[in-house]
């Protein structure tokens, strides 16, 4: 403890030890001492070191500090300060040290020229030093796996600087530590339970680390994101205020843009888990968009750039277009337009909601038709689309944003041939307006004013609007200009060849060759694969010689990117020639190139497009991105273009006429054979739908066929069983048996031999059965009313209960023979039911009897037994029939003697009744006299007892009360 005081604080006596001695003291101290209080000092004190003597303590301490974390874990302070050494060791950032020495650091000298390369040499120095002490502390796995451990600990001193030194590696060696963590169990679960710690500084900290461990590791973004990563990114933007948060929401951002940039799996997951709706309220700004922060506008520019990641034009097609509609669907895109239409939106926010914009209407039909539809909130209002276009042509506007309107326009037009058509439609005579600026009116003015970008951006807007479209090619050939007082119109395109042809006249301002190779563009575009377009262009006599003239010409470096356009131009003259001009022929045209130009010259010069540096910048994505305006001479959509005719407009020109003719009658062979080929594959397809058509035909007689198998085969066990009953039937016949025991014999002879076909009884049977239905329903009738009746009869039976024993003894008759009568008709039921049964028999019998056909004697004489047990039955039906009309008159008059005793009993319970009420008003009034009576005895008593106080002498006594005991007592036994 004296040493440590030594190097903590006092002055020793002696010489003072050098850092790097102290180092090594304390090192020993750490690895020898058994006291847990001596280690710590020691950890400590390399602690406040580790930042003067980082080398030192980076190369003598790590083992020991590595040491304290495996052994050391119980005590939470020993294991800060050794993750706080790692952290100073490893880590590169200075900000730390300044907070620190801020108030005794000397003041930054006026002009820090002369410290600059100082400090970058000690920057990049302490990044090489901090590499290699990562390299030394990865070299092991487990250590990386003992950090991630210690991050379960929940105490502050533990988590926090864990995270920082686990953030540090991963800054130094990203991908070795993704590596390790990937392969730790649970090790990116760890991770995001750091996002739930209720400490905002660990939980910010803990963003940090995630973005730097999802970098560049789609493995990793697809389990962070699948750990609900999503989601709580979300709520904590929206804890921290959204827009309007702090540095927070602006990790939350970055975090989610590492998720889903370039990663299909996590978008789709964003867009299944409806997370594409809770980014609309981010967009949502009030009328006063004064007094933007700095740090709002990094949070939106953010926020947009995540809408962009969803629907970047590089993502998959599928994928791009359902965010597109899920976009549009939730009020997003509306949502963007709000803002692309409002006022004081600062210009950077402005220029990327339009990128953003852009991107999600691109190759959508729903979100363009949208977009086309907006409106800006001017008096009158104008589409969206025109206010756009007048900032491209405004060369007072900034370059960015004049590039993110050329995007806008390109992406609306990109696979709308609606948009197409209704650009276009703005240029032709029929439908311009002078009373309002459109689209058309913008375009051609910024392609024929004096700025030069003005002219690059109309071309190429243009130039998309025709791309691909070959109805609108030939529409824009009727557009005639007026170009000066005086002077017959002249077409669209004559004047952007005149225009070319003036050379030094073009442009005041910018660069004449850019408007020279926006102009290219547009010519070369326009009549690609159109005939009609090439011979417009070739009916001019001046363009040809132009052409010629600018590719045989040796000028400069900057005009061999003209020569190539130029010669692409005249490649797509001669490609797509239909030889309707006789001057300027395919053949006349390759012999021009030949005479004047060279073919091998010419292909040379075609070639300088695609060497040129810019060509490769162009073609890599589709939004036009410049550093500057020099460099915007490329269009992405034409560097395809030009991928696409290069190597055919080559072929072409090396074609001689024999060649040609060749390939023409090889061509027309190809198109017979195409055509012999087209016909055999629509008989083919015929025959196809006719052969489906049979093999369903052929599955359905199959199964009528398998149905009529198992048919017949039930059919043939019916006849087996028949066959049976009719030789026990024959058997019964031949003993004698009664007519009664044989009838599923006499069924089942006739059924199989089969009987002559009779009228007869055939009619019998019909009406048999009808009266047998008749009969049922009657009995079902029957047998209803009787068990509503049973029920009133128990009613009344329980109401009519009398002391008189002449009305009970009657109604319990009454109740008897209703139970005869209800056990009668029981009986009658089932005999009925029996004998319907037995009907139904012989009625199936007589069926079958009628339908086959039996020639034998016996056939007759089962026919003839039939016939008279269904009169045998008919006859005892009738019977019965008797007997229940008879019991129901029967039943009916019980009826009537049940209602009248029950009216008797109810007379007498009312008579009851009365004579009971009277009898309880007579006792109350005898109650009352007698109290009377009782009073007036007491007041004689007392008048009696007076005048014997008085002296008075009473004589009788009975006078007063001229009753008899006897009698009182009588009266009141009456």
């Amino acid at each position: 403890m004296n040493f440590l005081r030594g190097v903590m604080g006092g002055q020793p006596a002696g010489p003072q030890p050098t850092g790097a001695e102290t180092i090594q003291k304390l090192c020993d101290r750490v690895a020898s001492s058994t006291l847990l209080e001596d280690r710590r000092d020691a950890v400590r004190a390399l602690k406040s070191l580790s930042k003067k003597y980082r080398l030192d303590v980076g190369t003598q301490a790590m083992e020991h500090l590595v040491h304290i974390l495996q052994t050391d874990r119980s005590d939470s302070d020993i294991l800060g300060y050794a993750l706080d050494t790692l952290y100073n060791i490893i880590c590169n950032d200075e900000e730390e040290e300044q907070d620190e020495s801020e108030g005794a650091a000397a003041p930054v000298p006026a002009s820090g020229k002369h410290k600059s390369v100082p400090d970058e040499s000690a920057q990049k120095q302490a990044e090489d030093m901090g590499v290699l002490f990562t390299d030394k502390f990865i070299q092991d796995p487990e250590n990386v796996t003992l950090l991630l451990a210690l991050l379960e600990e929940f105490d502050f001193h533990v988590r926090w600087p864990g995270v920082k030194l686990l953030t540090a590696l991963l800054k130094n060696q990203c991908s070795q530590v993704q590596g390790v963590i990937l392969v730790s169990p649970m090790g990116v679960s760890r991770l995001m339970d750091l996002l739930a710690d209720s400490r905002e500084v660990i939980r910010n900290d803990g963003l940090l680390l995630l973005q730097q461990l999802t970098k560049g590791n789609a493995a990793i973004q697809k389990i962070v994101a699948f750990e609900s990563a999503f989601e709580r990114l979300l709520d904590i933007i929206t804890e921290e205020g959204s827009s309007d948060g702090g540095i927070v929401v602006e990790d939350c951002l970055l975090l989610l843009v590492n998720l889903l940039k370039n990663n299909s799996s996590n978008q789709n997951f964003f867009k299944e888990g409806s997370y594409i709706q809770k980014m609309k309220p981010w967009f949502e700004v009030g009328d006063d968009n004064s007094g933007w922060s700095a740090q709002k506008v990094t949070n939106l520019h953010l926020m947009l750039q995540l809408v962009r990641v969803m629907v970047s034009p590089v993502n998959p097609p599928g994928a791009t277009s359902s965010c597109q509609r899920s976009m549009f669907q939730c009020g997003l895109l509306q949502q963007l337009c709000t803002i692309l239409m409002a006022t004081g939106v600062p210009a950077d926010i402005l220029t990327e909601t339009i990128n953003t914009v852009s991107e999600v209407i691109r190759g959508s039909q729903i979100n363009q038709d949208y977009f086309a539809s907006v409106n800006a909130p001017s008096n009158p209002p104008r589409p969206a689309i025109v206010v756009l276009l007048m900032s491209m042509v405004n060369e007072r506007q900034p370059f960015v944003l004049r590039c993110a309107v050329l995007y806008c326009f390109q992406c609306f037009l990109y696979r709308n041939q609606k948009g197409q058509g209704e650009i276009v439609s703005t240029l032709l005579p029929s439908t311009i307006d002078t009373n309002s600026i459109s689209a058309g009116q913008l375009l051609c003015g910024g392609l024929f004013s004096a700025d030069s970008l003005s002219n690059w951006c109309a071309a190429v807007a243009l130039a998309h609007a025709l791309q691909d479209n070959l109805q609108q090619k030939e529409q824009l050939l009727r557009v005639q200009l007026a170009t000066s007082m005086g002077k017959p119109p002249v077409s669209l395109l004559q004047q952007c060849t005149n225009i070319l042809s003036q050379g030094d006249k073009i442009s005041r301002r910018g660069s004449k060759a850019q408007t020279r190779v926006g102009l290219l563009m547009l010519l070369c575009t326009w009549i690609n694969s159109c005939p009609i377009a090439v011979t417009h262009f070739l009916h001019n006599q001046d363009n040809i010689p132009f052409l010629t003239g600018q590719i045989s010409e040796n000028l400069g470096e900057e005009e061999r990117l003209v020569q190539g356009l130029c010669a692409l131009l005249l490649g797509i003259c001669i490609y797509y020639n239909d030889n309707s001009l006789e001057n300027y022929s395919k053949e006349k045209l390759k012999q021009l190139i030949e005479k004047r130009i060279g073919k091998e010259n010419f292909v040379e010069k075609l070639g300088f497009i695609t060497k040129h540096e810019l060509y490769s910048r162009a073609a890599q994505r589709p939004q036009p991105t410049f550093p500057s305006q020099e460099h915007m001479l490329f269009d992405h959509e034409f560097t395809k273009l030009v991928k696409d005719l290069e190597g055919v407009i080559t072929k072409a020109v090396h074609k001689s006429s024999e060649e040609e003719k060749k390939e023409e009658e090889v061509k027309k062979t190809l198109e017979q054979h195409d055509s012999i080929v087209t016909q055999y594959k629509e008989l083919i397809r015929e025959q196809d739908a006719q052969i489906q058509e049979l093999r369903e035909q052929v599955g359905t007689l199959a199964a009528r066929s398998d149905t009529l198998e198992t048919t017949v085969t039930q059919q043939q066990a019916q006849i087996l069983q028949h066959k049976d009953q009719y030789n026990i039937l024959k058997l019964k016949l031949g003993k004698g048996e009664p007519p009664g025991g044989g009838q599923g014999g006499g069924q089942g002879g006739g059924q199989c031999e089969g009987v002559p076909p009779m009228n007869g009884p055939q009619m019998e049977v019909l009406l048999l059965r009808e009266e047998l239905e008749e009969l049922w329903t009657r009995h079902t009738l029957l047998q209803s009313q009787l068990e509503e009746r049973d029920t009133l009869v128990n009613t009344l039976g329980s109401e009519a209960l009398s002391p008189e024993t002449s009305a009970g003894s009657e109604h319990s008759e009454l109740t008897q023979e209703l139970e005869v009568l209800k056990d009668q008709v029981q009986t009658q039921a089932a005999e009925i039911s029996r004998l319907q049964t037995e009907r139904q028999d012989l009625l199936q019998r007589a069926e079958a009897a009628s339908s086959a056909r039996v020639s034998s004697d016996e056939g007759s004489a089962a026919v003839a037994e039939l016939e008279s047990r269904l009169a045998a039955q008919t006859t005892e039906t009738e019977r019965l029939k008797e007997e229940v009309r008879v019991l129901a008159e029967g039943r009916a008059g019980q009826d009537q003697q049940l209602a009248s005793s029950g009216s008797t009993a109810a007379i007498l319970q009312a008579e009851k009744s009365r004579l009971e009420t009277e009898l309880l008003e007579s006792r109350r009034e005898q109650d009352d006299l007698l109290m009377l009576l009782a009073d007036q005895d007491q007041k004689i008593t007392c008048l009696r007892g007076r005048l014997r106080d008085l002296g008075e002498t009473i004589d009788d006594e009975d006078d007063l009360d001229p009753r008899d005991p006897s009698e009182e007592e009588e009266e009141e036994d009456d």
